[in-house]
């Protein structure tokens, strides 16, 4: 029996596929739980529907994040940190700082965005990856420089 997953299945497939399952299978598992609906022509047509209006939202938020990544290419990020003797910085810079600079500049975006592969414990001037979107990424460029007024 064809069925169109409405939900993501481990063993089955993802949601809007097509699929070929045993007739048991789907009366008496997937359709009653709400995971599939019967492949009829009708169906088919609202998943089609669906899937082009799912397209079309992603589009829009990938446009929206191009922007996004292009305006925060241009915001100048410095960071002041307390350092000690030999310019030795008292914790680390982190990806909650790296946000929350970019809170203060007006960007709404998620520490968990911040592609920081580890904090940055040293002064000076890096490259900080922010995911934006699926295929969308910013770079951001953060000086870490020693705060003077300590």
């Amino acid at each position: 029996m064809e069925v169109i997953l409405k939900k993501d299945h481990a063993t089955v497939g993802k949601a809007m596929d097509v699929v070929v399952v045993k007739d048991g299978y789907a009366r008496n598992y997937l359709i009653p739980r709400g995971i599939a609906v019967p492949a009829t022509e009708g169906n088919r047509r609202a998943v089609e529907e669906a899937q082009r209006l799912a397209e079309r939202r992603s589009e829009k938020k990938s446009a929206a994040a191009r922007a996004l990544a292009a305006k925060i290419a241009k915001v100048p990020c410095t960071i002041k940190v307390n350092v000690g003797e030999d310019d030795k910085m008292f914790g680390s810079v982190g990806t909650s700082d790296i946000a929350e600079f970019l809170g203060k500049e007006g960007f709404e975006i998620d520490r968990h965005a911040v592609m920081l592969k580890e904090p940055i414990k040293e002064l000076g001037v890096y490259d900080v990856p922010i995911q934006l979107f699926k295929d969308v990424r910013a770079s951001l460029n953060v000086w870490v420089v020693k705060d003077e007024s300590s």
